[in-house]
């Protein structure tokens, strides 16, 4: 027995009907782009969230999570509205909300959660909670729903009953990812493929710099950054800023006040960097990443203004140690950055930013390689 299995036996009294997994992500390219229908490419991460589930007959949802080791949160299936859940309960009792809200009624269940994906640092901590509830519901009852429409409920979740307005991209990246490879996301039209990214092959790294800076997507700054978006499409008379390509941005600057004129042009070039991402991908080219990524912090700095003083500096000095290119990641306002180097140069550009960190006097970051792995799945 597994030493989740074993804590849910502990904590439930019963062993679990089975154990599920749904991994953090890294966006390569693509962000604050899901939401006004436009492209990203995200690769899931080896950390993932493990839920250790059992159905019950009452109509109970319990909850337990290994972080903290605090109560059972405990909850009544047929009452979950949003607004009645305001802890970290409020993303797995989300997705069944969800469920319930589609016309599907599952009943209720144990819930055991462990994670090993870094909270508040940019990687998707909540999307990979709620989809691996997503997917642990999905098999307890038999619900008979694909990995996309899983994610779907996951982003549901955490738009109605968390409170949060993000995009589909962390959902869509935790449940449908593969090892391996990138995951073209495209939020119009709904195509998602998979596309070979195996760096490590190619003597490259991908590196994790989490600045420890937390960041909370719930706080209003995310939702504000949205309505801007929003706001600049009604003024352009677009459905929506995917509709826009880089030959209309001069007149997007001339037509909009410029903090929105801003908004669109990070957006506009973020859409064209992932489509010049995958093809340089496509032909087996993967370092050709690296200004990508560079121009894509560079606007998410200066245009969508969502960095902040220790990305920045991780950034700088990345790429004055050797780094191939690297940017912030994730919804913005601190988390963490991604950094593409070749193989051998990774330990000294590491240690040049870790260095950086303490004579800024900011916490020592957490740094880590990662590889494109696997989207959500069950695992016993």
């Amino acid at each position: 027995m597994s030493p989740y299995e074993d804590t849910f036996r502990r904590v439930y009294g019963a062993r679990p009907e089975g154990v599920w997994a749904a991994p953090g992500r890294v966006n390569l390219i693509g962000e604050h782009t899901d939401y006004n229908d436009g492209l990203a490419l995200p690769v899931a991460i080896p950390q993932n969230t493990l839920v250790a589930a059992r159905r019950r007959q009452d109509g109970r949802l319990r909850l337990h999570s290994a972080q903290g080791d605090g109560p059972v949160v405990d909850l009544d299936v047929d009452r979950l509205t949003p607004g009645t859940v305001t802890t970290w309960g409020a993303y797995p009792a989300g997705v069944v909300w969800a469920l319930r809200e589609a016309g599907l009624r599952p009943g209720g269940a144990d819930l055991h959660i462990e994670s090993a994906v870094p909270i508040g640092a940019g990687l998707s901590s909540s999307a990979a909670l709620e989809c691996a509830v997503a997917f642990a519901y999905n098999d307890l009852y038999g619900l008979g729903l694909g990995a996309l429409d899983l994610a779907l409920m996951a982003q549901r979740a955490e738009n109605g009953f968390a409170g949060v307005p993000c995009g589909a991209m962390d959902q869509v990246a935790s449940a449908c990812c593969a090892s391996g490879a990138a995951l073209y996301l495209d939020f119009r039209t709904g195509v998602h493929q998979q596309v070979p990214f195996a760096p490590q092959a190619r003597g490259l790294s991908l590196l994790v710099v989490d600045t420890r800076v937390k960041h909370d997507l719930g706080d209003g700054a995310y939702a504000a950054l949205r309505a801007g978006c929003e706001r600049a499409a009604r003024l352009l008379g677009v459905p929506a800023l995917r509709d826009l390509g880089p030959v209309d941005l001069p007149r997007t600057v001339s037509e909009l006040p410029a903090n929105l004129a801003r908004l669109v042009r990070h957006v506009v070039t973020d859409n064209a960097r992932v489509t010049a991402a995958v093809a340089h991908l496509r032909a087996g080219q993967p370092a050709a990443l690296g200004p990508i990524l560079s121009e894509g912090h560079a606007s998410l700095r200066d245009d969508f203004r969502i960095s902040c003083a220790e990305s920045d500096l991780a950034v700088e000095t990345a790429l004055a140690h050797g780094a191939l290119g690297a940017r912030m990641t994730g919804g913005g306002f601190g988390g963490s950055v991604i950094v593409l180097a070749r193989e051998h140069r990774t330990e000294a550009i590491g240690a040049a930013v870790t260095a950086a960190f303490r004579s800024a006097g900011y916490q020592v970051p957490h740094l880590f390689p990662v590889s494109p792995a696997a989207g959500a799945r069950r695992i016993t």
